[in-house]
């Protein structure tokens, strides 16, 4: 474990560099993982507090979404890719993330604190929403930055 976690600090060293040579984006974009699939939740909007988020400080990812369904349980699984490469992967209990049974209309709320050392620059999350039998009821990507400078910093 703590190999890994040397690894990855090095990665985040390496490429501390190329950063500053890189514009800042802070749109955020949001994508169904398959356009053609009709997936039973659809999502209609996410929102990202704050944006640009904030190394060291905590980050809300509340996402907008709808059913025609009672999900009763399942879990919500979240890949994180800096740049092109794979940096973190975790999963939750969806009714830890909403209140359960999801019907109608819902929101799904994380929240994460990502380490001070975090490098700035743009990042994808892949979320995906799979039911109590491990079916697929959603997935979605969002583009999203880590700014360079704290906003509290300029003040």
């Amino acid at each position: 474990m703590a190999s890994n976690r040397r690894r990855f600090l090095v990665f985040l060293a390496a490429v501390v560099a190329l950063l500053l040579l890189l514009p800042d984006s802070s749109a955020t974009d949001v994508e169904y993982c398959s356009s053609g699939r009709d997936y039973p939740v659809k999502v209609s909007g996410v929102e990202i507090v704050p944006d640009p988020v904030v190394s060291g400080q905590p980050a809300t990812f509340k996402i907008s979404a709808s059913t025609g369904r009672s999900i009763t349980r399942g879990k919500l699984v979240i890949d994180v890719k800096y740049f092109f490469f794979h940096v973190h992967s975790e999963s939750h209990d969806l009714c830890e993330e909403t209140s359960c049974p999801a019907t109608g209309e819902f929101v799904l709320a994380h929240q994460q604190t990502l380490p001070s050392i975090t490098p700035p620059g743009s990042y994808t999350i892949t979320m995906k929403l799979l039911g109590d039998t491990n079916k697929e009821l959603t997935c979605i990507t969002i583009g999203f930055s880590i700014g360079f400078i704290s906003p509290l910093a300029v003040i």
